[in-house]
C-alpha cells in the first residue's frame, strides 16, 4: 500500500526549501516598516498643511496663524527622529524619539509665545481675513488626519512615542480652530484678538508638552 506523506504532496524537495522560511518576516522588521509608513504619512499630511499655511501667513501677517504654523511645522519635523527610531528597530531609540517629540513641542511653544508678545506690544491687525479663516480650517483638517494615522499605528505597534504624537496632533486640530475665531474677532474690530489667541495657542502647546512628557516618562 502506498503511503502519501506531506512531503509527497508538496514534491520531493519543496518542504526543505520553503517549509520554514517562505513568506515569513521577522516581527521587528514588520513593526519597523509599519512605523515608517505611519510616520511618513503623517509627515506628508502635516508638511503639506504647514506649507499651505505659510503661503497664507505671508498674505495675512497673523501672529495667531504664525503660532499655529510654527507648531504644525515642528510637529511635522518630529517625524524624522521617530522614523530613525523605527528604522533602527530599537525600543531605546524610540523612547529617545518620544523625548525629541516633547522637546519640539516645547520649542514651538516658546517661539509662538515670543512672537505673540511682540505683536501684543506693537499691534498690527492681520489682513485677508477669509484666507486666514481658511488657514485655520486647513490646520484643523491636517492635524485631525495626522492624529488618526499616528494614534492607530501607535496602538497597533504599542509605541508610546506615536501615541503621544497622536494626542498632540488631535489637540492641535482644535487649536487651529482658534485661528478661525481670531479672524472672526478681528473682522468685528477686535484687533487685539490676534496676539491674544497666539498666546492662548502657546498655553495649549505648553499643556500638551506636559501631558506628552508624562506619556513618555510613564513608560519603562
Amino acid at each position: 500500500m502506498s503511503h502519501t506523506t506531506t512531503c509527497d504532496l508538496h514534491g520531493p524537495h519543496e518542504p526543505h526549501q520553503h517549509g520554514h522560511s517562505h513568506g515569513l518576516i521577522d516581527p521587528s522588521i514588520r513593526r519597523s516598516r509599519a512605523g515608517l509608513r505611519a510616520v511618513g504619512a503623517s509627515l506628508a499630511v502635516l508638511g503639506g498643511t504647514a506649507a499651505i499655511q505659510a503661503v497664507i501667513y505671508v498674505a495675512t501677517g497673523s501672529v495667531a496663524l504664525l503660532a499655529d504654523l510654527i507648531h504644525n511645522a515642528g510637529d511635522a519635523a518630529t517625524a524624522f527622529p521617530l522614523g530613525i527610531a523605527f528604522a533602527l528597530r530599537s525600543a531605546r531609540a524610540e523612547r529617545w524619539a518620544g523625548r525629541a517629540v516633547v522637546l519640539a513641542i516645547f520649542i514651538s511653544a516658546c517661539v509662538a509665545g515670543y512672537e505673540a508678545l511682540l505683536r501684543l506690544i506693537d499691534p498690527e491687525p492681520p489682513g485677508a481675513l477669509p484666507a486666514l479663516a481658511l488657514a485655520g480650517l486647513i490646520g484643523f483638517a491636517g492635524n485631525w488626519i495626522a492624529a488618526g494615522i499616528r494614534t492607530r499605528a501607535g496602538r497597533r505597534l504599542d509605541s508610546p512615542a506615536l501615541i503621544a504624537d497622536g494626542a498632540h496632533a488631535r489637540a492641535d486640530a482644535y487649536v487651529s480652530l482658534a485661528v478661525v475665531a481670531g479672524a472672526a474677532a478681528v473682522a468685528v474690530g477686535l484687533d487685539v484678538a490676534d496676539p491674544l489667541i497666539g498666546l492662548a495657542i502657546t498655553a495649549v502647546i505648553l499643556r500638551i508638552t506636559y501631558e506628552s512628557w508624562r506619556t513618555i516618562g510613564g513608560r519603562h
